[in-house]
């Protein structure tokens, strides 16, 4: 699925950390802007490289980094 602003994901990490919201990208950039998706602050630049569609590798293993879409 392709990243689009308003989407939000979640942090797949164990500890917990917040959900965000895609705030503004351009396709084919390396970088988006992100808020966090319940206050709408922290605002800074991500890598889209760690937005992720599903929990899971394509072997079939649980993500441990990133974040991945909770609802498009």
């Amino acid at each position: 699925m392709p990243i689009e602003p308003g989407q939000i994901y979640r942090s797949v990490d164990r500890r917990g950390g917040p959900a965000i919201r895609i705030e503004r990208y351009t396709s084919g950039h390396a970088h988006a802007w992100i808020v966090d998706a319940h206050t709408g602050k922290r605002a800074r630049w991500i890598l889209v490289s760690t937005l992720h569609d599903s929990p899971t590798t394509r072997g079939g293993k649980t993500r441990l980094t990133g974040y991945v879409l909770e609802r498009p």
